[in-house]
């Protein structure tokens, strides 16, 4: 077995590779930019290397300075991880002729399947269904108009060697496809140093199920099981689960014999993923194959007991699989929730900045419950412009799909994140969504949901009482800290007051509260009541309830005569006020927001990539008026409405922060 192995990634992918390669006995090392000079990777690992400036294109992409690492070092094998160079047939060459074992399948799987384009055309001829498209070499925008219009729209642009969202755009008409195959070429450059675009027709409600194999040299492949990722944004995954909840057992297996099928006909030997868009009538079309280990590899491995990463490494020493298809047993049900840096209540822009604070839910292995965090940062970090916006990876197991969700619901609540903007009430929000508690979700589901974007959540009648009954049960406690810090009272408990409004959501809401040493029995105007008991104290970031015998978990921060408090996607302004303060506040003037709809703000920390507008322009709604991009993504603002430009503040090459004025409007 090998002593040490380099990986050639960053972030939690390289935390996670660490932890296997640590129980195995292997030694580790790490490579890492001016950037993550101080990253959690970096820490765990035995040794790390100096690579270069922040940017990708200039250290961890940098062909030639990994290996000088890996010479420095005497790695003897490399984990690529994803993304990066896990996919670049010239790296596993590099390593080839170094003598050093690459922790990936061989160059000729690499180049067949690793390529977007060539792993569609082996497919089409292994017999293999295949959405309908264009795999050719496309020279300019005007050639992928009239592509575009051959296939027919709606058409998904494509980078032949990107990944993870990267490079890809949907276009429903001409100008979208023009537009679309230059950020698209831009963001493949940047991101792959291959700016090749292809062309397939955009399957409407769609699917996206995939099928984890993994393969030996010695001619073994397996299956093991499928995952479901149809919760995506920008053709990017946010959940993914296992096993889906749309297969069946028949269906399950022909999708996993043509998946071991394809990769042994390319000779695969590794662990990899063969994807697939799948339709209503569980009609499956190939879609890609990944030949690296996936972000939501860890689903797999929670309802198979097989440690991908330990797998992988064993097939690089050589050695064959252990493990047959009559093996692989699928338990439970699992479920992931990558945590990104960016901002719902903004489209999802990325958000950068320092995490202030970072307190992930305690990681769990019981009978009935699993919670398992694999993440790569830590409280006090940097969250980066330079790379991807992914934080952790927050995943549950249960023994069946309604109980990994509520695991997942309570991991949630309990994750404390705080200094950038995240997705943590967005996830929170899917998790009670009906069509995906119900399973019948498509990749359309957050275009179709929440269509005008995420702006939280609206709790119920019966959400809300609970929060107003918790929100007056803590307050009583704060009261009576507060007179006992005072040193008003000798008997505090009598001077506090047991009738209360509590204005949560726009309503308020009457109450009163008989307390005892076990808790609070809150009582409503409309006759119900409400059992608190809790063991918070004023300060506490995190509140852990118990509300009629059943869990509730908030996060609290003290705001005057209240508390903001977040729940299940809701982030609420929950005031307690005395009938007499409630009375006067309903008297006060509400604050107006100021007037910026003749202001072009930039909606994330980023760089101005152009300007396409000039002073006096007349624009028109829906116009592009500039290019920002951030974390390796390229976001077009338009014009909201129609007006003539007035100023233009920023340029080409400026670094702007969230809400910097980009152009003004008559």
């Amino acid at each position: 077995m090998f002593k040490k192995i380099l990986i050639a990634n960053r972030g939690e992918i390289a935390c996670r590779v660490i932890k296997s390669a640590r129980a195995m006995g292997i030694q580790t090392v790490a490579i890492y930019s001016d950037a993550d000079r101080n990253a959690l990777h970096v820490k765990m690992a035995d040794e790390a290397v100096h690579i270069g400036p922040p940017p990708a294109n200039q250290s961890y992409i940098v062909i030639d300075k990994v290996m000088d690492a890996i010479r420095q070092t005497g790695a003897e094998a490399v984990h690529p991880g994803y993304g990066f160079l896990s996919e670049n047939s010239k790296f596993a060459e590099a390593l080839a002729a170094e003598g050093v074992a690459f922790v990936g399948p061989p160059v000729g799987a690499i180049e067949k399947m690793g390529d977007k384009i060539t792993s569609k055309k082996i497919a089409k001829e292994a017999g293999v269904s295949t959405v309908p498209g264009y795999m050719g070499l496309i020279e300019d925008a005007d050639e992928a108009v009239k592509i575009s219009n051959e296939v027919g729209y709606p058409v998904m642009l494509k980078a032949s060697a990107g990944g993870g969202g990267k490079g890809m755009r949907i276009a429903w008409n001409d100008e979208e496809a023009r537009e679309g195959f230059q950020s698209s070429k831009n963001e493949a450059a940047n991101s792959f140093g291959d700016d090749r675009i292809f062309i397939e027709k955009f399957v409407t409600q769609p699917r996206h199920i995939e099928i984890q194999v993994l393969c030996d040299a010695h001619g073994n492949g397996i299956y093991l099981g499928e995952r479901e990722c149809s919760i995506q944004r920008r053709q990017q995954k946010v959940i993914e689960e296992a096993p889906s909840p749309f297969l069946d057992e028949e269906t399950r297996k022909r999708m996993g014999d043509q998946a071991v099928a394809l990769a042994q006909a390319v000779d695969y030997a590794s662990a990899g993923t063969v994807e697939f868009i799948v339709d209503g009538d569980k009609n499956f079309y190939f879609l890609e194959m990944n030949t690296r280990l996936q972000v939501e590899h860890p689903v797999t491995e929670m309802i198979t007991g097989v440690d991908l990463v330990e797998q992988m490494i064993r097939v690089a020493n050589g050695e064959p699989l252990t493990i047959k298809q009559e093996d692989v047993k699928l338990n439970g049900w699992a479920i992931e929730s990558r945590l990104y840096a960016e901002d719902p209540y903004r489209g999802f822009l990325p958000s950068i900045g320092r995490l202030v604070k970072y307190r992930p839910p305690e990681e769990v292995v019981q009978a009935d419950e699993v919670v398992r965090n694999d993440t790569g940062v830590f409280e006090g970090g940097e969250i980066s412009m330079y790379y991807d916006p992914m934080i952790a990876k927050l995943c549950t197991w249960g023994p069946d799909r309604a109980t990994a969700i509520e695991h997942m619901r309570n991991a949630l609540d309990g994750f404390e994140l705080e200094g950038i903007g995240h997705n943590l009430p967005f996830l929170s929000a899917v998790m009670d969504h009906p069509k995906f508690t119900s399973g019948e979700m498509t990749t359309a589901f957050i275009e179709e949901e929440y269509p005008e974007g995420f702006e939280g959540v609206e709790l119920d009648r019966d959400a809300v009482q609970r929060i107003a009954a918790s929100a007056a049960a803590m307050h009583r406690v704060a009261e009576i800290r507060r007179t006992r810090v005072s040193g008003r009272m000798s008997n505090h408990e009598r001077k506090v007051g047991t009738e209360w409004v509590v204005s949560v959501q726009g309503e308020d809401i009457p109450v009163s509260i008989e307390a005892d040493h076990d808790g609070s029995t809150v009582h409503f105007d409309d006759g119900r009541t409400h059992r608190v008991a809790s063991d918070w104290t004023p300060g506490d970031s995190l509140a852990r309830l118990s509300v009629d015998g059943s869990p509730l978990v908030l996060k609290v921060e003290k705001i005057t005569q209240g508390f903001r408090i977040r729940s299940r996607g809701a982030d609420l302004e929950v005031r307690v006020r005395s009938p007499r303060q409630a009375e006067l506040a309903a008297l006060m003037p509400v604050k107006v927001a100021p007037d910026t709809s003749r202001l072009l703000l930039c909606p994330m920390p980023g760089l101005i990539v152009n300007v396409a507008v000039s002073v006096g322009d007349e624009v028109h709604e829906g116009q592009a008026l500039c290019t920002v991009e951030a974390m390796k993504m390229e976001n077009i603002l338009r014009a909201e409405k129609k007006g003539v430009v007035s100023k233009i503040n920023a340029a080409a090459g400026d670094s702007l922060a969230v809400d910097d004025v980009i152009l003004e409007f008559e």
